[in-house]
């Protein structure tokens, strides 16, 4: 049975003013200062508000702009990108498909080799599993990514 997915009341309620801000009113954090930024461990990325698979650390990578930055969604259905027009520029956002909350953006200046997109996402937008946690938390299925990556090595 698929999970089932929706932007949380209770989990809106609990998110920290930053928290608020960058997934409810579309903000964005300063560079270098979100949690995750310079998380190497192991594990998913899940949106804060719904809980849904967004991004996995085996397509993380350090694009030096001081968010976490990833190659591709886990799962492409949980993430919806819409045009912004905001702050003068034309740009690609990216939001959760049932939280509706925001991510960040994504740009086609990431590394060729992986499809040369840059999923630039606040840290205040995401809630890390760890690999080892994965199956108490309700991501089991999460857990092949990280053996298909283990064979390749």
């Amino acid at each position: 049975m698929t999970q089932q997915y929706n932007k949380n009341p209770a989990a809106v309620a609990a998110l920290s003013p930053e928290r608020y801000h960058v997934t409810q009113e579309n903000g964005t954090e300063r560079p270098f200062t979100g949690e995750y930024w310079d998380n190497h461990e192991p594990g998913i990325y899940v949106d804060v508000v719904s809980g849904e698979p967004l991004f996995a650390s085996v397509d993380k990578f350090d694009s030096g702009t001081g968010w976490p930055s990833f190659t591709r969604p886990v799962d492409p259905a949980n993430v919806v990108e819409k045009r912004d027009f905001s702050h003068l520029m034309i740009r690609t956002e990216v939001r959760s498909a049932n939280g509706d909350s925001h991510l960040g953006h994504v740009f086609n200046d990431g590394p060729r080799s992986e499809g040369g997109l840059r999923y630039c996402i606040n840290s205040a937008s995401l809630k890390f599993i760890h690999l080892d946690d994965l199956d108490a938390a309700g991501y089991g299925e999460y857990k092949k990514l990280f053996t298909n990556q283990e064979a390749q090595a």
